[in-house]
């Protein structure tokens, strides 16, 4: 456990302060803002409710507990439970780290943001992924681009954004299993 606790912090410092570029100081404190992707969800909305109907409140209905059964799984159980300081929080790693945005108070792992984008894309993939070739590697890239965000940014170790992501992705797929069959019985 101590070995992957050190390869953990390794790779942190390598993707923190590693890669440090004026581009990526931009980039990902952007991409992790909820504000930035208001108009994709304004899309998913506009998109489900015009092309399914009364089909497409089931799919935002699923959509929504998707999302909020991976927010309160990853803030409210495990966060709580497993009580792992953020890095920019940790003592000894105050000194190693370029912060990049505010800290935040709560605990680190596993990360919601990852766990909520992927458990975002991992629903939107099983309900819509059969649309076209490019909507699973989009909503791959982009909810890995959130994940790593946060471990540029100083506030998550690599293996809390992993770990989130699995989450998410865990979420969002039996998420939209439950929306595909609702669907069908409606």
């Amino acid at each position: 456990m101590a070995s992957l606790l050190s390869w953990d912090i390794q790779l942190f410092q390598w993707i923190n302060t590693g890669w440090t570029c004026s581009f990526f100081d931009f980039l990902f404190p952007l991409v992790r803002e909820r504000l930035l992707w208001a108009p994709f969800y304004l899309f998913i909305l506009v998109f489900a409710l015009q092309n399914y109907q009364r089909k497409g409140i089931i799919i935002l209905l699923f959509l929504l507990a998707s999302f909020a059964a991976a927010d309160f799984s990853s803030s409210s159980i495990l966060k709580k439970q497993i009580k792992r300081l953020r890095p920019c929080n940790e003592p000894a790693m105050v000194n190693k780290i370029i912060l990049r945005v505010p800290c935040g108070s709560g605990y680190s792992f596993t990360s919601s943001h990852a766990a909520n984008h992927f458990a975002v894309a991992f629903f939107l993939i099983g309900v819509f992924g059969s649309l076209s070739r490019w909507i699973r590697p989009a909503l791959l890239f982009w909810a890995s681009l959130v994940a790593l965000a946060q471990v540029y940014v100083g506030v998550h170790y690599p293996s809390d954004v992993f770990f989130g992501g699995l989450l998410g992705a865990f979420i969002g797929f039996w998420g939209a299993r439950g929306c595909n069959y609702a669907k069908k019985k409606w």
